[in-house]
């Protein structure tokens, strides 16, 4: 146990050089191809490259239950921001997230390599304009991953999922594929320790994943359907596929 704080300080320093070294690649592999606009392709490439190794930083292994399937959209489960690495590290995607992500020290930088679209969810608004950088995402082939909930929660169960934010979807009449995900984690409690939720704090927070001796997530993948024509009886349909596609 003496040993953990070291121990845990030098994995953070070991991740600050990762985030130097990622967002150099960044600037060196992908922004050169983005002369006539963002290459959303690149970007989820780069997002899967890197979130495997940040995955070894985290000493945190990634099980996956299906393949991961040609979906237009990606609904999941949400226990944080760790969903973000873990499932970019499963398989190129690009996400949907909080706008306040954007603003926080080094994950925000990354998230914003990566293309991540910033959402402010009180706004309505703000989602209609927000939905209309879905089509070029969708139109590359690279699946867009939504945290349906709307928000993280400890993992126990899984929240409803919001109807509005699959709006575009039934629009657009794009496919859709439910994603479950699960961890394990090698001392205290998923919702303790792993969930970003509650009043937790970034740094902090972070800390306590870095001291882990080890993380096991398992991301588990459903069928392609179609979103049909009614937003409310889709979201139901996921969040329970969702339900059964968690180890619970």
């Amino acid at each position: 146990m003496a040993q953990r704080p070291i121990r845990t300080a030098l994995r953070f320093l070991e991740f600050l050089r990762f985030s130097v070294t990622s967002v150099q690649d960044f600037k060196r592999s992908v922004q050169p191809r983005e002369t006539g606009g963002v290459d959303v392709r690149a970007r989820a490439e780069w997002t899967h490259r890197h979130a495997k190794r940040l995955c070894r930083i985290l000493r945190c292994t990634v099980e996956t239950v299906g393949t991961p399937p040609s979906a237009a959209l990606y609904g999941s489960n949400h226990l944080g921001y760790l969903d973000i690495v873990t499932l970019g590290a499963a398989t190129p995607v690009v996400f949907v997230s909080k706008a306040e992500v954007r603003g926080w020290p080094i994950l925000g930088t990354l998230a914003s390599c990566g293309g991540t679209l910033f959402l402010k969810r009180e706004r309505k608004e703000d989602l209609k304009q927000v939905s209309q950088k879905f089509d070029p995402v969708v139109s590359s082939g690279v699946p867009l991953a939504i945290f349906l909930e709307g928000t993280s929660s400890g993992g126990d169960g899984v929240l409803p999922f919001r109807p509005s934010l699959l709006a575009p979807a039934v629009d657009g009449g794009w496919s859709v594929a439910p994603v479950g995900i699960d961890y394990e984690v090698s001392s205290g409690r998923v919702a303790d320790d792993v969930a970003y939720w509650r009043d937790d704090t970034f740094l902090p927070h972070f800390w306590k994943l870095l001291s882990q001796d080890w993380i096991r997530t398992r991301i588990a993948f459903g069928p392609v359907q179609p979103a049909g024509t009614d937003r409310k009886v889709i979201a139901k349909e996921l969040q329970e596929q969702v339900v059964s596609l968690r180890r619970r």
